[in-house]
């Protein structure tokens, strides 16, 4: 018995080593990969030439023009750590690989706002490991050359919201005819809430959706101390009088 348990172990120890080996070739592999899709993108288009053409939209919104609780709704919703980290949260990459090590599926990807960023500018939405590796060296350019403000800016005005709109000034206006900073608290919840999943969060198509994913919101921000749980309700009940009056109009 003791002689299997040895032979067992050794095994064990053995795949082990195997299983981290292969992870490091791979993480190596598509590391190489991610950096050459980056420097391409990069060298195509530069990064800052990219975030001038976004700033100079029309509609520009700044940080400045954005209500304090709709940036911690999004920061709470999204990225928890965005003022802490340097481009990436490892805690949120971890609990991502272990979601996917589960599901034996592509279902997180631990993404903070930088990252995002790095995405919408310069790559493609196409779930792919190199282009993950690709989001990391953007976003560490990105977090070298801007700061945590301006990073907020960029990720708020270049976001899809559903019914076609894109970025938080033409949300603003097509769901609820305001400009950015006369949202109010439960607008700016709600808002927060939809560049999840756009199309299934649009308050114009799925108020039901909408609501909940406000409620999941909250919840973040509770939980991160971003606001106490009475005003929490407060928003919801105002969230339930605005779905009321939805499901009249549209019947």
């Amino acid at each position: 018995m003791k002689y299997f348990l040895r032979s067992l172990r050794k095994t064990l120890l053995k795949l082990s080593a195997l299983f981290l080996a292969a992870l490091l070739l791979l993480t190596a592999f598509f590391g190489v990969k991610g950096y050459m899709m980056y420097r391409d993108a990069v060298s195509e288009t530069p990064v800052a030439e990219i975030v001038n053409a976004v700033r100079s939209r029309e509609n520009f919104t700044t940080y400045d023009e954005l209500p304090s609780i709709y940036i911690d709704a999004v920061i709470s919703a999204e990225d928890k750590r965005f003022e802490y980290h340097f481009g990436i949260d490892p805690l949120a990459i971890g609990r991502a690989a272990w979601t996917n090590i589960k599901a034996l599926s592509f279902k997180e990807g631990g993404s903070t706002i930088t990252q995002q960023i790095a995405k919408n500018l310069l790559f493609t939405q196409e779930k792919r490991f190199d282009r993950k590796f690709a989001e990391v060296f953007a976003a560490f350019a990105l977090e070298k050359e801007y700061s945590k403000e301006e990073l907020f800016e960029l990720y708020v005005n270049t976001i899809y919201f559903g019914s076609g709109y894109y970025g938080i000034y033409d949300a603003a206006q097509g769901y609820f005819g305001k400009t950015p900073s006369e949202l109010t608290d439960y607008e700016a919840v709600m808002l927060a809430g939809i560049p999840n999943a756009p199309s299934a969060y649009s308050p114009d198509n799925h108020m039901d959706l909408a609501t909940k994913r406000m409620s999941v919101v909250l919840e973040r921000m509770t939980d991160c101390k971003k606001i106490t749980g009475q005003e929490a309700e407060a928003i919801l009940r105002e969230a339930e009088i605005q779905r009321a009056a939805f499901l009249l109009e549209s019947q």
